[in-house]
């Protein structure tokens, strides 16, 4: 996209609706309707962009293209200019903020035990696709901020975290582990959902800010087997289903096995989800399909 029409749709580049040292995130609006997040990366000059960064900019692009599921906060296009410079990645809007908010800020909308079994299925049946792409596409950083949620609170996993990367190098440009795909296997995914899946369950960060990112003391008692999850149940929910609740709890624990190797695969996590909860993928997907998802599809029947 050209960055004069993205001026255009983001109102001379004024309706800011997030910002930090990675970058700008603009809410814009295009003709026909359509609304995007454009986030800006914070590099004025090509003096201060590398051809280091513009193969990791154009292989981030490349892996984000490559993810079409109704549940992933899609990749719509980008923007390279020289003058101004400009880099910049257009994704869908998810107008409905992010799950971990929806958990833990008051003034954010309650999700009740419906919603919440919802979420769960299109956060699993989106990361179950990614790892059976080829070669598999793993999320480098998942967690409850990187669940997006749609105009009817479906779940919309945002991998902008693959932005921050880019942006990483340039801050650090010693760091270049951060960018090796490497660093991330499905097996740490399927780890980081359980851990979501806890936090749905609960209210509550399964992990401590003042231990290192350890297991909070009880969420270990917990996968102890010490006391039951529907003793951690999110008291903010008035009602939930004791027998699901029990077998989600299962599926944690399962989750989270400390060796890698025993624990299951995203594919197996999502059937066993949908075996409890009942909630196909079309029941899990937005229910409000933009143009742009009917193009997507043609496309890639084509």
């Amino acid at each position: 996209l050209k960055r004069s029409e993205l001026e255009t749709a983001c109102e001379d580049f004024s309706n800011v609706i997030g910002s930090s040292s990675i970058g700008i995130v603009y809410k814009g609006t295009l003709s026909n309707g359509l609304e995007m997040a454009v986030i800006s990366l914070p590099v004025t000059s090509a003096k201060e962009w590398s051809h280091q960064l513009q193969m990791q900019f154009r292989k981030k692009i490349e892996t984000l293209s490559k993810v079409n599921h109704k549940n992933f906060v899609k990749l719509m296009g980008y923007c390279e200019e020289k003058n101004p410079f400009t880099r910049m990645m257009i994704f869908d809007y998810a107008p409905n903020g992010t799950l971990f908010e929806h958990l833990h800020v008051r003034e954010a909308e309650h999700l009740d035990w419906g919603m919440r079994l919802r979420v769960t299925m299109g956060i699993a049946y989106c990361l179950e696709y990614m790892h059976q792409l080829v070669p598999p596409i793993t999320h480098p950083n998942f967690n409850s901020s990187a669940v997006s949620l749609a105009e009817d609170y479906a779940a919309k996993i945002s991998d902008f975290s693959l932005w921050n990367q880019v942006a990483a190098v340039q801050v650090q440009p010693t760091v270049t582990a951060i960018l090796s795909p490497s660093s991330d296997t499905p097996h740490c995914n399927v780890y980081s959902f359980g851990l979501v899946l806890m936090e749905m369950m609960t209210g509550r960060v399964p992990l401590s800010s003042k231990n290192n990112g350890l297991l909070d003391n009880w969420a270990s008692d917990y996968l102890r087997g010490s006391r039951p999850l529907q003793v951690w149940v999110d008291p903010m929910l008035r009602y939930f289903n004791p027998a699901q609740l029990e077998k989600i709890g299962e599926v944690i624990r399962k989750c989270l096995e400390l060796d890698p190797q025993q624990r299951p695969t995203m594919k197996d996590v999502a059937a066993k989800l949908r075996e409890i909860t009942g909630i196909d993928q079309d029941k899990a997907a937005p229910r409000l399909t933009p143009i742009w998802w009917e193009e997507v599809e043609v496309l890639s029947v084509a």
